[in-house]
């Protein structure tokens, strides 16, 4: 039986998942994030990468794949609150569906970096339609590559994260059951990471073939403001964000991180 893998469909999971499409030992199913989250909860998927505000959220543990992850050190670029107003006068903000991770992280930011409270909106992600009915937006994913150049300003979450804390931002990573992955194709999935960094240009033109818009600004983002690997210094700020979190009453309680081995 192949794994089945629940990918983000956005732009910046592609690396990660570079030499799989053609390997048997999995099945890949492609959804925004809040779905690969729920598909792996309900075990429509074996492994999923998932947001990695799920992982604290899960009644099932999960374990981790080691070393692999969707993360930022700085700036990210794809994750951004548009405001229409001064964030001094922000009262009420848009969250888009797609989003877990990033939901949790703006309300910690506006608490704890901005102090104030905004009525939150769940909302599909399009951002004119968005804040016709709230005065920010939270737009994550591929939907804000068209929104770079926006009139609107905004700030990047990644970024603000960073400068809060000092830390690196994991949006998300390789999670699944006990028992679903053996070690060959942990190796599998730390081999394909390792191919798709080396084939950036390659998926940026294919992304710019399928979508339109500037290669160069894809090759940019998959190089320069993401990376994929979890180590020493993600995990130490996934630690804060799950103590964040559940200081925030965002999360019950903060999960051990415990790994596929």
């Amino acid at each position: 039986m192949s794994v089945r893998l629940g990918v983000v469909s956005f732009l910046n999971a592609r690396p990660l998942v570079y030499s799989l499409e053609n390997d048997a030992r999995f099945a890949l199913t492609y959804s925004v994030p809040s779905r690969c989250a729920a598909d792996l909860q309900v075990r429509q998927a074996d492994v999923g990468l998932i947001p990695s505000i799920e992982y604290a959220r899960s009644v099932d543990p999960y374990k981790i794949v080691p070393g692999l992850a969707i993360a930022a050190t700085g700036a990210v670029l794809t994750v951004r609150l548009y405001h229409a107003t001064p964030l001094d006068n922000v009262r009420r903000v848009a969250l888009d569906t797609s989003s877990r991770t990033s939901a949790s992280l703006i309300k910690i930011l506006l608490r704890e970096r901005y102090g104030f409270e905004p009525v939150w909106v769940d909302a599909a992600p399009n951002l004119s339609a968005m804040l016709e009915n709230a005065d920010a937006a939270l737009l994550i994913g591929d939907s804000v590559f068209g929104e770079l150049d926006s009139e609107i300003p905004s700030i990047d979450l990644a970024a603000e994260w960073k400068a809060h804390t000092g830390l690196p931002f994991v949006f998300a990573f390789w999670a699944g059951y006990e028992g679903t992955l053996k070690g060959s194709e942990i190796e599998a999935l730390q081999a394909a990471k390792e191919a798709g960094v080396a084939h950036v240009d390659e998926i940026a033109q294919a992304y710019a073939a399928e979508r339109g818009g500037d290669p160069a600004l894809y090759r940019r983002y998959l190089s320069k403001h993401i990376h994929f690997s979890l180590g020493e210094s993600e995990v130490e700020g996934l630690r804060l964000f799950y103590a964040k979190a559940r200081e925030h009453d965002l999360i019950e309680s903060v999960p051990s991180l415990t790994f596929f081995s």
